[in-house]
């Protein structure tokens, strides 16, 4: 490859040089890329001269585009580009994109704009990894439930603190989601089986909200274990893609009131496929605006 790819922990992350995101598309570079992604989750590239025009078109090398959002306006009047404002929004919740939705994105991207003397953080979890640490028992049950995802749970904080933010979370808010997923994903390239829960799960399908809660919790203590996290610090002209497919991250709330912003453009995904083969249901709400996943193929 011509390009370089060095790893940032054990488990999960990379920083990859050598790309040249001006050129033309090359199949031989694209490749490269999907098999570190696929191998090391999330990818970092530094110093980069990108805006929302070229990340649209980098990420393009993967799939066609979802909308910025089902809910939220797009930045600036675009289609595909979300703004992740600290001044309209802080994501400090474990979850993995738009999982609420039957196609939630393939990849994610994040490209940083105004970025934090101190703290402001992006952890990102390897669901794979946290699979394979659960007991084997444990890993059994979970092959076999399903959960069901919605915007309307309690990744919105209750009491917005300004009216921006008010006015984002009445926007997340003001077309409801609900789709039931496999809480085991097999990943459609690698097959790895990865814990595809987070903060947009409601419950667990055929279990009380109690019994939901306490092994949604279990469940998620090994996805948060240290050793399958990556914590990235944010400098500027920098790019992030990650695998939303097997993957949580969380926004870290540490740098006060400092202005923190990246734009977000996702790649659509397929329809998740659980361990037994039965492929995710939308229960409420149509997406199709969001991403084009009746055509893609899991």
């Amino acid at each position: 490859m011509p390009f370089s790819v060095r790893k940032i922990t054990g488990r999960i992350g990379a920083v990859v040089d050598g790309v040249d995101f001006n050129a033309a598309p090359d199949p031989l570079i694209i490749a490269g890329l999907r098999e570190a992604l696929n191998t090391h989750k999330a990818l970092v590239f530094d110093g980069v001269d990108l805006d929302d025009d070229d990340q649209e078109r980098v990420l393009g090398w993967f799939g066609d585009l979802t909308t910025a959002h089902p809910n939220l306006p797009a930045a600036d009047g675009r289609t595909n580009v979300l703004a992740v404002d600290s001044e309209s929004s802080k994501s400090n919740e474990w979850h993995t994109d738009v999982t609420f939705v039957v196609g939630p994105p393939q990849i994610t991207s994040l490209r940083s704009l105004v970025t934090t003397p101190y703290g402001g953080e992006t952890l990102i979890a390897n669901s794979a990894a946290a699979y394979r640490d659960l007991p084997e028992p444990l890993r059994a049950f979970a092959d076999s439930l399903r959960a069901v995802h919605t915007n309307q749970y309690d990744y919105i904080r209750p009491a917005a603190t300004s009216e921006a933010r008010r006015d984002h979370d009445r926007a997340f808010l003001a077309t409801s989601y609900e789709t039931e997923h496999p809480v085991v994903r097999v990943h459609p390239l690698t097959g790895e089986r990865g814990l595809f829960i987070g903060g947009f799960v409601k419950r667990i399908v055929g279990l009380s909200a109690t019994e939901s809660a306490e092994l949604l919790r279990i469940f998620q203590s090994y996805v948060t274990r240290p050793e399958n996290v990556l914590r990235w610090a944010w400098s500027p002209r920098q790019l992030l893609l990650f695998d939303n497919r097997i993957t949580q991250h969380y926004a870290i709330d540490n740098y006060d009131d400092h202005p923190r912003l990246l734009h977000r453009v996702t790649v659509a995904g397929e329809v998740p496929v659980g361990v037994d083969g039965r492929r995710s249901e939308q229960l409420v709400g149509d997406a199709s605006h969001f991403t084009r996943v009746a055509e893609l193929v899991a």
